[in-house]
């Protein structure tokens, strides 16, 4: 019973930080990945980047 209640909470802690990143193309979404080093940033990052904050094309 126990291990069930820990396995509830890790899966809601799980969930809530998954939450809690910024819509991607968003203002804040922009400002954290200037911010990040840019050889770590994915493939995808980088077109969202592109797309998103350098060039303002609306979401799909």
């Amino acid at each position: 019973m126990r291990i069930l209640c820990k396995a509830v909470v890790l899966a809601c802690c799980i969930f809530l930080f998954a939450g809690c990143s910024p819509e991607v193309g968003s203002d804040a979404w922009c400002k954290k990945i200037k911010e990040k080093p840019k050889g770590d940033w994915t493939a995808n990052e980088a077109s969202d980047f592109t797309r998103h904050c350098i060039l303002k094309l609306e979401k799909e």
